[in-house]
């Protein structure tokens, strides 16, 4: 029982700071991020939403240490969203750069699966 929580407990922390990472570099407009955001074609006018959508996915991972349902909605969440960017990259063409979100997606999903 110990060593299953604690691997959810570890694989929660890793998507939270995943998630905490990309929405924090949004809004530093890191040119890792938003140099593919303006090629994909996605609005200026959308980045600091975006950013913080996926700020709030990594707070809702961590609260849900402490109220479960928060932490699988919060999950949920960063799944669809970074759904929707492999949806974005796909119709840009930038076939190269799927693995990106799906990195991003992997933890949280793994979340789900495990809580």
């Amino acid at each position: 029982m110990f060593a299953e929580t604690s691997t959810t407990a570890v694989v929660t922390a890793v998507a939270a700071f995943m998630a905490g990472f990309s929405g924090v570099a949004v809004f530093v407009r890191a040119a890792f991020v938003v140099e593919p955001l303006a090629a994909y074609g996605v609005p200026r006018a959308w980045w600091n939403g975006l950013g913080a959508a996926k700020l709030a996915g990594a707070v809702g991972l961590l609260v849900g240490f402490f109220v479960p349902v928060i932490g699988i909605l919060a999950a949920l969440g960063l799944i669809l969203y970074f759904a929707g960017a492999v949806i974005t990259v796909l119709r840009a063409r930038a076939y190269g750069h799927v693995a990106f979100p799906l990195v991003y997606m992997a933890p949280a999903a793994a979340v789900l699966v495990l809580a």
